[in-house]
């Protein structure tokens, strides 16, 4: 690396507690790199991690965070940045905790537009805790509650994103970095919600349970399952060739809610009418 990014973590907490081979130690290499490039100080940073796997990433970095209930993560988020909207809050969640139990935050957060960043770390199973079958588990696909496969359809948090109103939605996958430090910077420079849905290997239970033992068998994974669009999640491409789309989805600027709180108090207090 050209830069040294060891202030932006806590020397204390590592080495990380992750798996050899989990890739969240790669997201958590492109959110490093994607908050010194855009240049945020680390004071106007905070770090919001739910339960799981990725909410560790709030006990590594060295900012401001809090490592929060499992599925509230947005919940806190929200509050912090109504309290102060100045902040660049930045909230990790796993994807059972984004789309289980955290999913009516999830949606609401998309749907008031508030500028929140969530990377959500997608690793299609429960990683910590025994490796159940998580509501992003592929169709077919064994966990420690489904050994024959899962019979369920997989969710799609990204299309969620979309249909809920989120403003900034991209996916992308620890396989491929350069691609996913891109998208999660260019989320820092949308002003409104902001998803990075980041595709992750897990070895340990995934990988294991679905005969991928080695990280490098998870890698080769990420890449043979996912396709890169242009724009859009578009259904044709997911029937014809059955792999996951991957990219920038959809970047729309609208009334971010904070401001748009902000102004109503000023008018409330000024006793203009609505």
């Amino acid at each position: 690396m050209s830069e040294d990014y060891r202030p932006y973590l806590r020397p204390n907490a590592l080495p990380t507690v992750w798996c050899p081979g989990c890739g969240n130690g790669i997201i958590v290499k492109a959110l490093i790199e994607a908050i010194h490039e855009v240049g945020w100080r680390k004071e106007d940073v905070v770090i919001v991690g739910g339960i799981g796997c990725s909410g560790r990433t709030a006990f590594i970095l060295d900012f401001d965070s809090i490592h929060t209930l499992h599925g509230r993560a947005l919940a806190f988020a929200t509050g912090i940045k109504m309290v102060n909207p100045r902040l660049k809050v930045i909230v990790v969640m796993g994807d059972g905790d984004a789309s289980a139990i955290g999913g009516n935050h999830f949606i609401h957060a998309c749907r008031r537009n508030i500028d929140l960043k969530a990377i959500v770390f997608n690793n299609a199973i429960y990683g910590q805790t025994g490796g159940q079958a998580a509501p992003t588990t592929p169709t077919g696909k064994r966990s420690s509650t489904s050994l024959f496969g899962s019979i369920e359809p997989s969710f799609d948090l990204a299309g969620l994103a979309i249909g809920a109103g989120a403003g900034f939605v991209a996916r992308s996958t620890s396989y491929d970095f350069t691609e996913l430090k891109s998208l999660i910077k260019r989320s820092f420079e949308h002003k409104g919600f902001s998803l990075v849905e980041a595709m992750t290997a897990c070895p340990t239970y995934f990988g294991r349970l679905n005969d991928m033992r080695e990280p490098y068998d998870m890698l080769m994974y990420l890449r043979d399952t996912t396709e890169p669009v242009c724009a859009g999640i578009d259904e044709a491409i997911r029937e014809s060739h059955r792999r996951l789309p991957t990219g920038l989805f959809k970047e729309e600027t609208r009334d971010e809610y904070t401001e748009v709180y902000e102004d109503l108090r000023k008018r409330i207090a000024a006793g203009v009418p609505a």
